[in-house]
């Protein structure tokens, strides 16, 4: 890295008008770490900080030229995925981290597998599961929540597709500790285990996986990644704070 590099992390996900979650979230969270975000906006959405009302995609084209003209000239060091809005967007970016991995067969990829809402609100135009298919064989960690982690097969399942790593998140489940569960493709297995928060948060996935992903791009081992990622992201719903009723939004101006 040349003197006064900032590691940058090139980010794939949707605008969220309230901020909360999206791209927004992951500018935010990255930052945190110590590296830089660069934005690619996969869709646009009409939200508050409880509900989603549409996504319009961003046609794949104009998808495909606004990586194209980041690593043209910046060496990305991660990659983080939210919402592609379509399956063609998920084609484009599947492609362009291939280009990328060629030039870098380890790029760090991070993948938060949004299938919908926290209210359960559609966020993609087409099947949300099966749009994911081509990221999943170039995904380094995965990061499904409960749900989510349900809806693709469980973490074997995941890992056999390609993940080479498996992070479940315990939120959306019960009790007074959250178990955050981590599986990799050689049959390791670790847990994590954290108070669980009083409320609900929008965009804690995002916060979570972006902050692994700069973790990552700063050159962290995947354990270490993983460790302060967590840690970050509860101390950010811990200082949680509000702008409406509703789900609260994650202080994310902590390091």
């Amino acid at each position: 890295m040349t003197a006064g590099r900032v590691p940058a992390v090139l980010v794939f996900a949707g605008v969220d008008p309230s901020g909360g979650a999206g791209i927004a979230a992951d500018i935010l969270a990255i930052a945190a770490q110590g590296a830089h975000a660069l934005p690619v906006i996969t869709a646009l959405t009409v939200q508050d900080n409880d509900r989603v009302f549409g996504v319009e995609a961003v046609a794949p084209e104009w998808l495909r030229r606004q990586a194209q003209a980041l690593i043209d000239k910046i060496a990305i060091d991660a990659v983080k995925i939210g919402i592609p809005g379509s399956a063609a967007n998920a084609a484009v970016i599947a492609d362009v981290i291939a280009r990328l991995r060629q030039a870098r067969p380890n790029l760090p990829v991070v993948l938060d597998p949004v299938l919908a809402s926290g209210h359960g609100d559609v966020l993609s135009r087409d099947d949300a599961v099966l749009a994911l298919a081509p990221l999943l064989p170039l995904t380094t960690v995965i990061v499904p929540n409960g749900p989510e982690a349900l809806a693709l097969g469980g973490a074997e399942n995941m890992l056999a597709q390609g993940c080479q790593n498996v992070l479940v998140t315990g939120g959306h489940g019960e009790g007074e500790t959250i178990i955050n569960r981590w599986f990799d493709r050689a049959g390791g297995a670790r847990a994590w285990r954290w108070q669980r928060l009083p409320g609900e948060f929008h965009g804690s996935g995002c916060t979570l996986a972006s902050a692994i992903a700069a973790r990552l791009a700063l050159g962290q081992a995947l354990p270490e990644a993983l460790d302060l990622g967590q840690s970050y992201c509860h101390a950010a719903l811990a200082g949680a704070y509000a702008i409406a009723p509703g789900q609260l939004m994650p202080q994310r101006f902590i390091q």
